[in-house]
């Protein structure tokens, strides 16, 4: 077996399907939009800055971690900034060859100047568009519901995200704290959004146990799990999930910084692939956690010591669990497929 090379892992046609735009700003960015729009920051240089919004090594809990948000979303608040976060958030997907990349964030977080819901969403669109007609990338946005927001804002947005079904939205989720605020609580928003063929991946199983990822599954109809961490705590639900092939985002770095995990080493991505679930790798928050995405690629192999064979069933098993039209996940499946093949010197397989 041909060893794993990071050059390599940044050649292969990735997906990423687990991205929040509100934690994958450039600090560069950040810095020029506080400036432009007179926002006041915790620090006014790279090192600073760095220092206050990026994760250093863990935090106390995820609650914490999502505190990190309020300085990217200070300055996220008009069109030309979404639009251009949009922008830059797929260029640097693109650098890594992200050749399909899901971004997802709440237009409700994004009002403190009279943005509306659609103006926010049309920018992002925009910007997402600017970057798929310049760089090799295909783009979609999952719009998120907040947990520990009402009900009349979760169905507020499922509507929204119908709308724009077609137009740029591809998914609808529910983020934001997890424990204490159940995702039964917003079923109104997800029976808008089930009746209206809209795709439904959710946060759940990271701060919470099992119980969150069946009310995902059970209650809310999830194609996907973002994150699924406590789900080996329920052999029956594993199954179910197995055999239903419903694939869970992992997100091994911020995992570790949030605390739900304790070293990465316990992190139970090893157990889930061996087991046969379907699973993609993703970065959750570019900035936040400092990561890219074949960081997140060479922590699995230097934690693991997966082959790339097993690279080969991640990648797969992503582009197939997109949000994709058939027709272009088979497109993509067949060629990454036949360049880790000709990479490692076997035969194509047929997926």
């Amino acid at each position: 077996m041909k060893p794993v090379r990071r050059d390599f892992l940044l050649e292969l046609p990735k997906p990423e399907l687990h991205c929040h735009l509100d934690g994958s700003l450039r600090l560069e960015t950040m810095l020029d939009l506080a400036q432009k729009d007179k926002i006041e920051l915790p620090a006014k240089d790279i090192d600073g800055l760095r220092k206050a919004v990026v994760v250093q090594k863990r935090v106390k809990s995820l609650e914490e971690y999502i505190k990190k948000f309020q300085f990217t979303l200070a300055v996220l608040q008009t069109p030309d900034a979404l639009q251009r976060a949009a922008f830059e958030l797929a260029e640097d997907a693109a650098a890594e060859n992200v050749r399909h990349l899901e971004v997802r964030y709440s237009p409700i977080l994004h009002k403190d100047k009279g943005m509306t819901p659609m103006e926010s969403l049309d920018a992002v669109i925009k910007g997402l568009r600017e970057a798929e007609h310049e760089f090799n990338i295909s783009t979609g946005v999952i719009i998120c519901g907040i947990r520990n927001f009402s009900i009349e804002s979760s169905i507020e947005l499922a509507e929204l995200a119908i709308a724009y079904k077609y137009r740029g939205v591809v998914g609808y989720d529910l983020a934001g704290a997890e424990e204490n605020f159940p995702a039964k609580d917003h079923l109104e928003a997800f029976y808008l959004i089930r009746n209206n063929n809209v795709n439904v991946t959710l946060h759940a199983g990271e701060a919470y146990g099992p119980q969150s990822i069946h009310q995902a599954i059970h209650y809310c109809g999830a194609n996907r799990i973002g994150h699924g961490t406590r789900l080996r705590e329920d052999g029956d639900l594993m199954n179910y999930i197995n055999d239903h092939r419903i694939c869970l985002e992992v997100c091994l770095t911020s995992n570790s910084q949030t605390g739900t995990i304790g070293k990465m080493s316990n992190h139970p991505l090893k157990f889930y692939h061996d087991y046969g679930l379907r699973l993609s790798l993703n970065t959750d928050n570019r900035l936040i956690s400092g990561v890219t995405l074949v960081d997140e690629y060479m922590q699995a192999y230097e934690t693991f010591n997966f082959n790339m064979l097993d690279f080969k069933d991640f990648i797969i098993s992503g582009f197939k669990s997109a949000f994709l039209e058939h027709r272009e996940r088979t497109k993509l499946i067949k060629e990454v497929a036949h360049q880790i093949d000709d990479y490692l010197g076997m035969g194509a397989h047929k997926y």
